[in-house]
């Protein structure tokens, strides 16, 4: 029985083997940045987010600009500062530095939110792409369909096996359909919303705007988590500034009050020429 099946398994791949062979494999390869071109709404997507890049970039040029002035501002008063004052601006602009690199990271890094935007961004156009890669292999029968990238690492494809353009015409096709059931289903809305019952719009609306409300809700539950962040920022920062100056004024006080004391004990071990002789030799004058 075994035989049986193993000589049946061995004659199926053989016929499969001949039938490839006569007819030929049928071979395509997709353009994914070319695909990825020629759809408007990801071009649209793509300059929104390369704005917030731009954004993201000058706010951290700003915070590098800022460093470099609190360094300055060191290296001016570094003469004037007690080594505990030094070591606080200097720890002052380690944590700005520190700060601009978690921003960096949180923008940038490899979970940042660039990458997880654009993973966000061409997700859907590769769910559109995969699926009508899948439709047209079925429907005229591909052995196989590649991706013309540097990972699938293709060094020569004819043009002729590109079916780029029949994706795209496919998914256009489906993005206009889905429009246009789209468009079906707001009509069916508004008569179905014609019949109504006043009972059942006023439900509708009440939910909408329970909906809309925690909707609210959570936006501002999220911006008054970050103006709180912002602000326990601000607020020490605010108050390491404060003690700054304060100990600043202290020790410039302190070192006005040296200044005078030593003045004053100058002038008060400075000789006076205005002071009478003594008695010896002022009997000397008188006799000679």
């Amino acid at each position: 029985m075994k035989k049986r099946l193993l000589f049946l398994i061995i004659a199926i791949f053989i016929a499969n083997v001949q039938l490839h062979a006569q007819r030929g494999l049928k071979i395509g390869y997709i353009d994914m940045e070319y695909i990825l071109e020629s759809v408007p709404e990801y071009q649209q997507a793509t300059q929104q987010l390369n704005s917030k890049v731009q954004k993201w970039k000058t706010e951290i040029e700003s915070k590098r600009q800022h460093v470099e002035s609190m360094k300055q501002n060191l290296e001016n008063e570094r003469a004037l500062l007690t080594k505990e004052l030094i070591e606080e601006k200097e720890a002052d602009i380690q944590f700005e530095e520190e700060a601009i690199l978690e921003y960096q990271q949180e923008k940038f890094g490899p979970q940042g939110d660039l990458i997880i935007q654009k993973r966000q961004l061409i997700q859907p156009v590769q769910d559109q792409v995969f699926n009508a890669v899948q439709e047209i292999g079925q429907t005229r029968q591909y052995d196989f369909i590649f991706e013309n990238s540097a990972d699938a690492l293709m060094l020569f494809s004819a043009r002729r096996h590109d079916i780029s353009d029949q994706i795209l015409a496919l998914i256009q096709r489906s993005a206009q359909k889905t429009k246009i059931e789209d468009r079906k289903k707001e009509k069916e809305a508004v008569q179905d919303s014609q019949y109504k019952s006043v009972e059942q719009a006023e439900e509708d609306k009440k939910e909408e705007a329970e909906r809309e409300a925690e909707r609210q809700r959570i936006e501002d539950e999220r911006e008054a988590l970050k103006n709180e962040r912002q602000r326990k920022r601000d607020s020490i920062r605010a108050a390491k500034q404060k003690e700054f100056e304060e100990r600043r004024a202290r020790m410039l006080e302190e070192r006005q009050r040296r200044r005078d004391s030593i003045m004053n004990a100058r002038n008060n071990n400075r000789p006076n020429n205005d002071m009478p002789p003594r008695n010896g030799q002022g009997n000397r004058n008188e006799e000679e």
